[in-house]
């Protein structure tokens, strides 16, 4: 029987959900809203849920809801595809949330940057090697933001048994080229990860192809789930005519009504969940609702999407 870490690197394959975390009308944990949310998407097609993390406004929960949110997803799941979830802040902090996901069941822990600081590679590798020693499950580093990892230290940090991939968020295609090489001069013939996890990640999953990074997380999957297999089966299949016209009619427009606002790559998410017909409320401070011409704006544009597939 493989081991946890490899049961989850073996299991990621498809499109990987992001969901949202849904709230009442007066900002508490809505759970059942959630359990819809991702029954829905499950229902569609979800290859993985990535649970309390970006989208799903891991800043902005306590631990209770934490470790209620990651639960309620390994129980929708109950088994089906992995659950990973969340981790993040300074190390202590990152290692509490990480001992509430293994008790909840999740499968692996994706480690988001740590807070506010800028460390040094050294540092970033004590981080998420304090991380990945305190679990036996499977962690994905996710570099963006203040965590800009080199390739050496991508190196070191697939030496660890259960770092399994990377998630760039970074989008600089030579410094991921350089990483990808490092693993494989370093680790010749180790099965390392790497996931397109840049906002918005259709607009750039042709570049990514080029590097042979195929995995990435959706939001628009949380929302048009029928746009995001759509372009996931163009990308994958090598149909580049449909992939393009898919990027030029619906994804770059996105792209630019989310660059319209501040905090957009999760309020404007969710309120395209809402315009689905699901209640997942408002987004928690210090995010803030996008302008309401922009969620009309928003709707226009899935329509039109969907005249195109």
């Amino acid at each position: 029987m493989p081991d946890a870490p490899a049961r989850l690197r073996d299991r990621l394959d498809g499109l990987l959900f992001f969901p949202v975390t849904a709230f009442t009308a007066d900002g508490r944990l809505d759970l059942a809203a959630f359990r819809a949310h991702v029954r829905a998407r499950l229902d569609d097609g979800a290859a993985a849920v990535f649970a309390a993390c970006g989208t799903g406004e891991y800043h902005a929960l306590d631990l209770d809801e934490y470790s209620a949110v990651v639960a309620a997803a390994v129980e929708e799941t109950a088994g089906a595809v992995p659950v990973v979830a969340g981790v993040g802040h300074g190390t202590a902090l990152a290692l509490d949330f990480l001992r509430r996901a293994e008790r909840a069941g999740a499968d692996g822990v994706l480690a988001l940057p740590p807070y506010l600081v800028k460390p040094s590679q050294q540092g970033l590798l004590r981080h998420y090697t304090a991380l990945s020693e305190a679990t036996d499950l499977g962690v994905i580093v996710y570099a963006r933001d203040n965590a800009v990892l080199e390739p050496d230290t991508v190196a070191a940090l697939a030496a660890v048994d259960n770092v399994i991939g990377l998630k760039d968020g970074i989008g600089d295609l030579d410094l991921m080229q350089r990483v990808i090489s490092a693993v494989r001069t370093t680790h010749p013939g180790l099965d390392f990860r790497y996931f397109n996890g840049l906002p918005t990640a259709e607009l750039t999953g042709l570049a990514y192809r080029g590097l042979g990074v195929t995995l990435y997380s959706s939001a628009v999957f949380c929302f048009a789930p029928d746009l995001a297999l759509a372009f996931h089966k163009a990308l994958a299949g090598g149909d580049d005519e449909q992939a393009n016209r898919l990027l030029d009619g619906f994804f770059r427009p996105l792209v630019e009504l989310r660059n319209q606002g501040s905090g957009y790559a999760v309020s404007l998410v969710k309120a395209g969940v809402r315009l689905g017909g699901l209640d997942v409320g408002a987004v928690r401070a210090p995010l803030a609702e996008p302008d309401p011409e922009h969620v009309t704006a928003l709707a226009e544009l899935i329509a039109h999407g969907r005249t195109l597939i």
